[in-house]
């Protein structure tokens, strides 16, 4: 199935902030939405047009009617931007890799690429792509309730706060549903970014929290040492989804980042 085959009409796009703006793109992670993003949708509202995306078959976007492949992802991605000439793009977990197989195959529309907790792919071994595999039975066998309340807590520290916890829980049920959680696995299970990150042109910020019990940052310091024009941060006391657990910590590194992809673009036009 091809990306043009799943309109970027039928996706679900939050919005904040002047549509005059650079624009800022968010890509959640595979047992998440849109709603990951209410923190840094605040944040950057101010200088940035962000949008983030519920993917095909999560949350309020419509189901594909076929399987979609990490690059048919990539490429509904760049079709969100194009209008806008590029975008910068900030992903956590799967969605940080749809983000660099974006950077990877759309160069010209990423202005720079920020990922979260995320990872290669889980293609890097047969272990990991039967592990992604073994979700969508787990899914399928429990339903998005008792899946949520089996995988949420895992993805934030031991010491992080109960009513987070829950919060990620309940956006996880909320959120997933077959096949579109399906095929976002199996998009998982099947990709192994490590060949092409040299090929990334886009400045990056790769972000991982220090106590990830899900991709962890070894994953992270492959992509990390991968990618040209990056800098590495380990945010301390946060799980899996260091953006919802330590926000402002995040925040700060984004926003930073953003700044100085700026200033550098200034400094190329003065040149």
């Amino acid at each position: 199935m091809s990306a043009t085959s799943y309109a970027v009409e039928a996706l679900h796009l939050e919005e904040a902030g002047d549509k005059d703006a650079p624009v800022a793109l968010c890509l959640h992670g595979i047992g998440s939405s849109s709603a990951a993003f209410a923190s840094q949708m605040d944040a950057l509202a101010a200088e940035f047009h962000v949008l983030a995306w519920d993917a095909p078959g999560y949350a309020k976007s419509a189901d594909p009617q076929g399987p979609l492949t990490m690059d048919d992802y990539a490429d509904l991605a760049a079709e969100i931007i194009r209008p806008y000439g590029g975008a910068h793009v900030l992903g956590v977990s799967w969605g940080g890799v749809i983000a660099l197989r974006l950077a990877a195959r759309h160069p010209e529309l990423v202005d720079s690429v920020m990922v979260v907790d995320s990872t290669p792919g889980s293609g890097t071994s047969p272990e990991k792509a039967a592990g992604m595999r073994a979700r969508v039975a787990e899914l399928e066998r429990l339903g998005p309730q008792e899946f949520a309340a089996a995988r949420g807590p895992r993805l934030v520290s031991a010491q992080a706060p109960a009513e987070l916890a829950e919060r990620v829980t309940a956006t996880m049920a909320a959120s997933v549903r077959m096949p579109g959680y399906g095929y976002a696995a199996e998009s998982m299970a099947t990709t192994d970014l490590r060949r092409e990150l040299q090929h990334i042109t886009a400045p990056a910020l790769v972000l991982c929290g220090a106590e990830d019990r899900i991709t962890g940052p070894d994953a992270s310091q492959v992509l990390a040492g991968g990618l040209h024009k990056t800098a590495y941060v380990i945010v301390k006391d946060a799980g899996h989804l260091a953006n919802q657990e330590q926000p402002a910590h995040v925040n700060d590194w984004l926003l930073s980042h953003l700044d100085i992809v700026a200033q550098l673009r200034a400094d190329r036009l003065k040149g």
